[in-house]
């Protein structure tokens, strides 16, 4: 009866055991069990899943250390200037929006005092055409055939896709087609 239940108490030891080996030094090393292949099949650990979630983001201009930093998906402007050593004291604070979400690859640029008035004062003149890039949403709506709705749908994509590089782009909005196209395009530009 003593060797039955030594037995089955050895038995019940390997079974909890199981999936165990001895390494070359004694200790006793966890197998992966399921899949041959590892990783197939398992939940994503935080550690893959964190680096899913990265971003990165160039700042340069007036910060103490530009260059390229990673940023958690969904970090801020600020935080992204933060990372380079936060603002110089030549830094415009008023001339960018520090609120702002950032995108994977975006640059951001820290303008100096007087800087976009000197870049002004260089630029040709303005030809009455809204810039697509910079337009606010009421700038948008003042445009022939563009309303509340075509306007935030034309936000959303500029923000989606990084801006546009022709305005061509704006027949890939949904309820801009040829003919709103064409009642726009003299009144508008990328540049």
């Amino acid at each position: 009866m003593k060797k039955k239940i030594i037995y089955v108490t050895m038995l019940l030891m390997l079974a909890a055991a199981g999936g165990c080996q001895n390494d070359k030094n004694g200790t006793i090393l966890l197998e992966e069990t399921g899949s041959e292949h590892p990783g197939e099949g398992q939940e994503p650990s935080e550690e893959d899943s964190a680096a899913e979630c990265l971003i990165y983001v160039q700042v340069s201009g007036a910060v103490a250390a530009p260059g390229v930093y990673e940023l958690e998906e969904g970090s801020r402007i600020f935080q992204a200037v933060e990372l380079a050593g936060g603002l110089t004291e030549l830094a415009d604070v008023k001339a960018f929006n520090q609120a702002e979400a950032l995108r994977d690859g975006q640059m951001v640029y820290v303008p100096s005092i007087g800087e976009q008035k000197a870049q002004a004062a260089e630029t040709p003149e303005e030809d009455g055409r809204i810039n697509l890039n910079t337009a606010t949403e009421a700038e948008l709506m003042a445009l022939p055939g563009i309303g509340a709705a075509r306007a935030k749908n034309i936000l959303d994509w500029r923000e989606k896709n990084g801006g546009f590089t022709r305005i061509e782009d704006l027949k890939n909005i949904e309820g801009i087609k040829d003919g709103v196209f064409s009642k726009i395009k003299d009144s508008v530009r990328v540049g």
